[in-house]
């Protein structure tokens, strides 16, 4: 995609987004109803799917959601073996050049929270982590070059990662 005359975000600006989601291209026949839907002459009315409220009550629902020690631990693991300085997982700290910081344990804290509320459960669990640990780790943590030659990617450590705490 073009990018001509825009700037990537510093690494500080990305550990605020609470995840990164990569959205693949859609599949010929959403694309289809896509066009035709946004070039018909029908426009489509916005409608109200939740208020400020309502919305405001999830989060702080999401909030209050008990967390086990032991997931507590799990994610503090998680983050913290992906650091080079004092990773505990082979390889690490020669394949990556920065690491997640608080932001991102504070990060997983709410969302396997609000996971396990979505998935109808009062208290996230070790899958939760495993399933939302790429969304929240991949914009905060970036390989060396060496590993890139090596043709491994942020994804590839977080695999690692995550078989490591699970």
């Amino acid at each position: 995609i073009e990018q001509e005359g825009t700037y990537p975000l510093p690494e500080a600006q990305l550990d605020r987004f609470i995840m990164q989601i990569d959205v693949d291209y859609p599949s010929v026949a959403a694309e289809r109803q896509m066009m035709i839907a946004t070039t018909s002459g029908n426009e489509a009315r916005p409608q109200a799917v939740i208020d400020g409220p309502e919305l405001m009550a999830m989060q702080a629902l999401v909030r209050r959601l008990p967390v086990g020690e032991s997931l507590v631990e799990a994610i503090l693991q998680l983050v913290r073996a992906g650091r080079p300085e004092a990773s505990p997982v082979d390889g690490i700290a020669e394949q990556v050049a920065w690491g997640p910081g608080p932001r991102a344990s504070q990060a997983l804290m709410l969302v396997t929270r609000a996971r396990a509320l979505l998935g109808g459960r009062l208290a996230p669990s070790l899958e939760d982590l495993q399933a939302l640990a790429g969304p929240v780790l991949r914009h905060r943590m970036a390989v060396t070059f060496a590993a890139r030659a090596d043709g491994i990617g942020v994804e590839d450590v977080i695999e690692r990662l995550v078989r490591h705490v699970g």
